[in-house]
């Protein structure tokens, strides 16, 4: 049974350290794209914090509201984008669907940790101080969103 189209609302979350250090993840079906965890709703209805959840444990292992991992380490930055998706990956949506609306959120960490990576989306990862990660990010607004970790995260404890 084929899979059904993705949804064209998806989240980012830049996982990182209270020092800045960053996760990135590098895609199994394009060598050299590095990024931070991404990943569409399952259902219209998915609240997206259970959207950003979901996927960081999918692509990660890190379970969010593990002893570890508060609930409270997920932060929603209420911030989203609309971009064009590339054209490679234009199949995975239903037929005419040219552009996505994701919303970005950041997870605190408590230091660098292994990560368990889903092998048929993920091939290695690294864990990299916030501007070097954002050089390595294959997509702008991924390296965006990484550059305004700590002016985002400022705003997080006013």
């Amino acid at each position: 049974m084929p899979k059904p189209p993705k949804i064209p609302e998806s989240v980012l979350v830049v996982i990182h350290t209270p020092e800045l250090d960053v996760l990135l993840i590098e895609r199994a079906d394009r060598a050299g794209f590095w990024q931070s965890v991404t990943g569409s709703k399952d259902t219209l209805d998915e609240p997206l914090a259970e959207t950003a959840a979901r996927e960081v444990a999918e692509e990660t292992g890190i379970v969010i509201g593990s002893p570890a991992v508060p609930r409270n380490a997920l932060f929603d930055w209420r911030y989203q984008i609309e971009y064009e998706i590339y054209p490679v990956w234009r199949h995975r949506y239903a037929e005419g669907v040219m552009h996505n609306t994701e919303h970005w959120f950041s997870l605190e960490v408590p230091e660098r940790c292994e990560v368990t990576l889903a092998p048929l989306e993920h091939t290695a990862h690294v864990w990299l101080p916030y501007e070097e990660a954002a050089g390595r990010c294959f997509s702008s607004s991924n390296a965006d969103a990484i550059l305004q970790l700590p002016q985002r995260l400022k705003g997080r404890f006013r």
